[in-house]
């Protein structure tokens, strides 16, 4: 299938890509490189070792992205377009419900306007709120704790109602917390400016470019007392992605949510713990104030991804550790700016 990836340079988008080409999928990348370098285009087609075409363009306008749908007539759309600062959501919510609206109302215009059928959604493990745990699909006490959460939420009604109204098929996938890089260490997370996560905190730590390690919390009634989460993987969150959009080429149902996790939880201290096996030495932690809004614990009953996907996340989260470490060795000072060799498509 050809695949429309947008915000594919971004981190689970240049993973994805790289994944879908090795499947032997035709990604098409569409980024207007806000939360991302053009260079990433470089180092996707270094991996996959032939061109792939690329667009620089902004998904809230409507008349470019229907532009790009009718050159390029894709089988099937992911979306990972979107900010997802959880804090500057707060700070700046407008902004949000903007560009992650937007956006997504974009691609499904270029959808209709091209005949696509298949979509595949990035959403998050955040719609869950305060649900019991593990977090199962079969949840109907959906809520959000801020609006880049409700964003998703939105995302997820506006596109099942889209579903049912039209030939459009949805996957609806609930992300747990992504980590980790390609193997080939070309490719991971590089946050732009100060890193909002866990591990590309950690490993800023760990090449010194951060003095210390801050963990917000250690009095949680957890067995460390510092937050659980349920860490998967960046290349088996992509390897995800393939299965869910060959699955809705192959069923006939409007809509399908499946959770991507590993259904473990892994403490803030036991990854610290993991990375510094990976990188050699100790990391400094210093404990502070919990942040408000943080919940002790989550993690994914992934059963139905297992059952009706044949997906599991395979890597472990000394894997994680030891394929960001790898990455971080090799870009210091993180990804290069600049252009990408090869040229844009023009919509």
């Amino acid at each position: 299938m050809k695949v429309l990836v947008s915000g594919g340079a971004g981190y689970i988008g240049s993973h994805t890509v790289v994944q879908l080409a090795e499947a032997g999928h035709e990604p098409v990348i569409v980024d207007n490189f806000s939360n991302s370098k053009p260079t990433v285009i470089d180092r996707v087609e270094q991996i996959i070792g032939h061109h792939v075409t690329w667009y620089r363009a902004d998904l809230t306008d409507r008349a470019v992205t229907e532009r790009i749908f009718l050159r390029e007539r894709p089988d099937a759309v992911i979306h990972f377009a979107g900010f997802k600062a959880v804090g500057e959501s707060v700070a700046e919510p407008l902004k949000y419900y903007e560009n992650n609206l937007n956006t997504t109302f974009s691609l499904i215009h270029g959808m209709q306007a091209s005949g696509c059928r298949l979509f595949a959604f990035s959403s998050s493990a955040t719609v869950y709120g305060m649900a019991p745990l593990p977090f199962t699909e079969e949840e109907t006490d959906l809520s959000a704790l801020s609006p880049y959460g409700y964003t998703k939420l939105a995302g997820e009604r506006i596109l099942t109602d889209i579903a049912a109204a039209t030939d459009i098929r949805v996957a609806l996938l609930r992300y747990f917390n992504p980590v980790g890089a390609h193997p080939s260490g070309l490719i991971g997370e590089n946050p732009l400016g100060i890193p909002n996560n866990l591990m590309p905190a950690i490993a800023n730590v760990a090449t010194g470019r951060q003095d210390m390690l801050h963990v917000f919390g250690n009095d949680y009634p957890t067995p460390d007392g510092t937050c659980v989460r349920d860490y998967l993987h960046v290349v088996d969150l992509a390897d995800a992605h393939i299965a869910a959009v060959e699955w809705l080429s192959e069923h006939d149902v409007a809509t399908r949510i499946w959770n991507l996790g590993t259904g473990r939880g892994t403490s803030v201290l036991e990854l610290v713990h993991a990375f510094e096996r990976a990188c050699g030495h100790k990391l400094p932690v210093e404990f502070a104030p919990r942040r408000p809004g943080d919940r002790d614990a989550y993690w994914a009953s992934a059963e139905r991804a297992r059952d009706e996907l044949g997906w599991v996340a395979k890597r472990s989260v000394d894997d994680m550790c030891a394929d960001t470490w790898h990455c971080q060795q090799g870009n210091p000072d993180g990804f290069p700016n600049g252009e990408p060799a090869s040229q844009p498509s023009q919509a």
